[in-house]
């Protein structure tokens, strides 16, 4: 993975919990979105290596929008989720246990359109919407 970007979150809630409000659409449509004025319509996840993901994101008064997907390189249940977006930029998901909060983390490779603080920071709204989420229920 070149020149990465972090972003993390410590969620109130037990692994198997964040593992499957990350990993299902029916939740993933309720989370993915960096703004109150974006959400995500559509989600599908075939959860396996070698399977494809796809989420709609879109502005709420339709101005924008855009499919985000890949494929799965690697899925070890409640640990690793890595995955080549179909741009080919690479990105690894991991969930560590820490007693009754569960801390997950993103690397992912930079694209060159917008600066790095740019993509930290929406990637890490997406991430901070997640936790609420999952707080939340």
């Amino acid at each position: 993975m070149q020149n990465p970007i972090t972003v993390e979150v410590s969620v109130k809630a037990p692994l198997e919990k964040v593992w499957e409000l990350w990993t299902q659409p029916e939740h993933i449509t309720q989370w993915n979105a960096a703004s109150d004025d974006w959400h995500t319509p559509r989600a599908e996840n075939d959860l396996r290596t070698g399977g494809k993901f796809s989420s709609r994101m879109e502005a709420k008064d339709g101005s924008f929008g855009f499919d985000f997907g890949g494929t799965y390189d690697e899925v070890k249940e409640h640990e690793l989720i890595a995955y080549t977006m179909g741009d080919g930029r690479q990105v690894r998901v991991t969930f560590v246990p820490l007693g009754n909060v569960t801390l997950v983390k993103e690397d992912f490779e930079a694209e060159s359109e917008n600066s790095r603080e740019m993509q930290q920071s929406g990637w890490q709204s997406i991430l901070d919407n997640f936790k609420k989420y999952v707080e939340s229920r």
